[in-house]
């Protein structure tokens, strides 16, 4: 599987983004935003770098209610499965990375 270009981000998953929910006057979501995005977009590489299709399964930037950056995983259920296998493989038998 490859990256499926720019077009990924209108594919029909929903994911709750900057724009979900209410926002409160005062609240810098901007600066958590540019934080989360910048971990959803690492995540988003080391996911196109193991073979995964981003219309499939991805990383998300958002921010949680206090502006804090939030990085959300949105998937098909059938990639995010893989995603966990692929995971799982990786781990030691203790439960923890390798």
């Amino acid at each position: 599987m490859t990256g499926s270009g720019e077009g990924w981000l209108s594919d029909g998953l929903d994911a709750a983004g900057a724009d979900f929910g209410l926002w409160v006057s005062g609240v810098d979501y901007i600066s958590g935003w540019r934080e989360a995005r910048e971990s959803a977009d690492r995540l988003n590489r080391a996911l196109l770098g193991a073979g995964f299709e981003l219309a499939d399964v991805r990383a998300v930037a958002s921010t949680d209610e206090d502006g804090r950056g939030v990085v959300r995983l949105a998937g098909r259920p059938v990639a995010v499965d893989r995603l966990a296998r692929f995971l799982e493989g990786r781990a030691d038998g203790r439960g923890g990375a390798a």
